[in-house]
């Protein structure tokens, strides 16, 4: 039996698992994906949010800057690669000023000290290639980047090295409740555990209901998005957005934590469905409205278009802590500011553990530090030195990857840290091979084949979109779509 039972292995999941492994205790973290991180987590904006957006009335509020003044100390443990650059929220409408001073007064209250407001000067000081037209902007100087992925990955390493048991491919069935504990049912494989903490994302509305009546709904919220090929972010030095409406923070233009631009998200309440399709003429929208932030935006550099879907409760707030079942604690509707969040959002559970009579004993072998699987590239070898390593015969040096120049050796190392990976998707958001320019055109076969070779069982070549009978609009589609509209 264990201890504590996590469903949902994504940013907050995975945060809830590496913060209870400091204790002795027993820890399962179950998902139904084939590896974490795949759903919210695996496509969102991967900003690392000031805290001065959502209201203090309301939880994801009161969390936000609690987790954000977390990452700069994960990411020395951790090693998944935080940058800290500044975000605006920017205007060229006089009549915005008010509103920027009640998000400064909003924050001040979720306990940020690190907010001003600039004038058209000021901005175009930090940030030469912004519309010239800019009047003022709100900044939070703590704001940065991170991979959400990369953390997640990183969180659920440390926390099977410190004892937390993984268990991929594992869909919730069913719950009961017994005198003292949970039988939680899987695929015909049951898990006993005093504890289970619900975080399901777009399916914790079904996971509650299956131990506790109907207390709210999850509803899917679509955001689409724009990748641009690496360097390409050196456009801006900072996280710019627009101003927000109700629907969210609005389309942001960014530089990526590995230096693509990333532009989006829309916001589409869905019907209830799924689908990480992208679509041309959304792709076109957000494109034209990150226009109005920088022109410095080349459409013949765009790689590639994702979807994300956020999870987003009906009472339009993070949903958190106990429920009338004893033990069974919801973590729930958990949408932005959810990757900013998460840590404090660990922390959060860890104390109502603690209430409802969990013990907490620190485990002296207990070790909080991950080795990276990569550093950040500053400088690219020229083209002649890609040629040899690509060339050479298999050794940790070989290059399988030449737009990233990821090498057979980190390969290896991303498929032995005891989580198994077996599509060449999970190395990709490992290392980054395939991410480039030609999108895996050269490296896709190669990555596989060192994977067969390691594990010794076949790999599906395909990514997961195509798994999933998702489309997205390819870079031939949306260069055509510009050139007849501009």
């Amino acid at each position: 039996m264990y201890d504590v039972l996590i469903i949902g292995a994504g940013i907050v999941g995975t945060a809830i698992a590496r913060r209870l492994s400091r204790y002795e205790l027993s820890i399962c973290l179950v998902d139904k994906a084939n590896d974490v991180a795949m759903g919210a987590t695996k496509a969102n904006s991967a900003i690392v949010h000031g805290g001065y957006a959502e209201a203090n009335a309301k939880l994801k509020g009161r969390l936000c800057y609690k987790g954000r003044i977390q990452f700069e100390q994960l990411n020395k443990e951790l090693n998944f690669g935080f940058r800290k650059t500044g975000s605006l929220v920017i205007t060229t409408d006089e009549n915005d000023l008010p509103k920027l001073q009640a998000m400064v007064e909003n924050g001040e209250k979720n306990g940020l000290t690190d907010l001003k407001i600039l004038n058209h000067d000021e901005i175009l000081a930090m940030e030469p290639n912004i519309n010239p037209e800019v009047k003022y902007a709100l900044y939070c100087e703590g704001a940065g980047v991170c991979s959400p992925y990369e953390m997640a990955i990183a969180l659920a390493e440390n926390a099977i090295k410190n004892g937390t048991n993984l268990y991929l491919h594992s869909e919730i069935t069913g719950i009961e409740k017994k005198e003292d504990h949970f039988v939680a049912h899987m695929n015909g494989r049951d898990f006993e555990s005093r504890f289970v903490i619900n975080a399901a994302g777009l399916f914790s509305d079904k996971v509650n209901e299956m131990v506790n009546p109907s207390s709210f709904k999850i509803r899917p919220r679509s955001g689409e998005y724009l990748l641009f090929a690496p360097g390409t972010g050196k456009a801006l030095n900072t996280v710019v957005f627009q101003m927000p409406s109700k629907m969210g923070k609005g389309i942001l233009v960014t530089s990526t934590y590995h230096g693509n631009l990333l532009l989006g998200p829309d916001a589409i309440d869905e019907d209830g469905t799924v689908d990480r399709s992208t679509h041309i003429e959304r792709l076109w929208d957000i494109y034209r409205s990150g226009l109005f932030t920088t022109t410095k935006i080349d459409p013949e550099m765009f790689i590639r278009s994702f979807t994300g879907i956020r999870a987003v409760a009906s009472t339009d707030d993070f949903m958190i802590g106990a429920t009338e079942t004893p033990g069974f604690i919801n973590v729930a509707g958990i949408q932005s500011p959810g990757l900013t969040s998460s840590p404090a959002i660990a922390d959060m559970v860890t104390e109502e553990l603690k209430a409802q009579g969990l013990v907490l004993k620190e485990d002296p072998t207990y070790d909080p530090y991950r080795a990276p699987i990569i550093q950040k590239k500053e400088k690219m070898l020229p083209y002649e030195e890609v040629a040899k390593l690509i060339d050479l015969p298999s050794c940790p040096e070989k290059l399988i990857c030449r737009c990233e120049q990821v090498s057979e050796g980190t390969i290896v190392d991303c498929l032995h840290r005891g989580i198994p990976v077996l599509s060449v998707d999970g190395v990709k958001r490992r290392t980054r091979a395939s991410m480039g320019y030609c999108q895996g055109e050269f490296c896709r076969p190669r990555i596989k084949a060192v994977m067969e070779r390691e594990y010794g069982v076949p790999i599906d070549s395909r990514t997961d979109i195509q798994k999933e009978g998702a489309s997205r609009v390819t870079r031939e589609e949306f260069v055509a779509y510009w050139k007849a509209n501009q």
